[in-house]
């Protein structure tokens, strides 16, 4: 190569045009609504109208999610991208199949996270509808949870791949790389408990806490900031400080103990992965 040609490397293996930008968008904006619809109807009090759950949305839920990726790999996802997309899919399912989640040891975003961070947003996105589509069929977990957990994680790895990788003007590698990483994964491993915990909340009748009075149901005759109020306590006693800490402790160890060599690794993996685009200097 002569000194009038330099190298310019996408690090984004999966790269997302403006159709696939604006079809990712409106997908996450709809399975938003399927999370969040429980704070957005109200049935007047005294009223004999009920609210049935929309579980028509647990059927399209999938479709939306495949309509994504189909949209995705419309330009022609690479054969080598492909094979680091498997192979990431395979470790990060066989991962979550031994961590088990109990106690919230959960080794599922670890993987997921770093990826996100090297791949970019889109091979994020992938392999967190991918990984967890696998993990589930190796500990036969398919139930209606499946897909919003395959779309909340697919949130995680494309939030990853956001992430800013220049501040001031200066690439954030190294030691702030990590520790950007690392809080990162603690924020997300608490919303990704949230959202789960609303997805499965207006299905649960009559939900007592011992030590605390009331009940934590959904109430469709309560308002939006109510109803709000009783999620926020419910998810506070039955998940954050149990395990959501404990998914976000596993995720934030892992990312600084292992993260500088596994995303160096990954960083070697994508090199060989991403096809180079040659520039000729004018």
């Amino acid at each position: 190569m002569s000194a009038a040609e330099k190298i310019a490397l996408d690090p984004r293996a999966l790269p997302l045009g403006g159709r696939t930008r604006v079809t990712l968008a409106l997908a996450s904006l709809v399975g938003l609504m399927m999370l969040c619809w429980p704070l957005l109807v109200r049935v007047a009090p005294g009223s004999e109208s009920r609210i049935d759950p929309p579980f028509l949305f647990l059927v399209l839920l999938p479709v939306v999610i495949a309509v994504v990726l189909a949209e995705m790999s419309e330009g022609g996802m690479d054969s080598r991208v492909l094979a680091v997309l498997g192979v990431l899919a395979a470790i990060n399912a066989l991962m979550r199949v031994l961590s088990a989640g109990t106690a919230g040891v959960e080794l599922v975003f670890f993987l997921l996270i770093l990826s996100g961070r090297v791949f970019g947003a889109g091979f994020g996105f992938v392999l967190g509808v991918t990984s967890l589509f696998a993990s589930a069929l190796m500990t036969a977990g398919v139930g209606p949870w499946l897909p919003f957990q395959m779309l909340c994680a697919a949130w995680v790895g494309m939030g990853a791949g956001l992430l800013p990788r220049r501040v001031l003007g200066r690439e954030v590698r190294g030691r702030g790389e990590i520790a950007v990483l690392a809080v990162y994964g603690v924020v997300a491993a608490y919303l990704f408990g949230a959202l789960m915990n609303l997805s499965s909340w207006p299905f649960l009748l009559g939900v007592a806490v011992p030590g605390h009075e009331g009940n934590l149901s959904f109430d469709p005759a309560a308002g939006v900031l109510e109803n709000l109020r009783t999620f926020g306590v419910y998810t506070l006693i039955t998940s954050t400080g149990s395990f959501d800490t404990g998914r976000a402790i596993t995720t934030a160890v892992a990312v600084v103990v292992l993260g500088p060599a596994v995303l160096a690794t990954l960083r070697r993996a994508s090199r060989r992965a991403i096809v180079q685009q040659v520039q000729t200097a004018p």
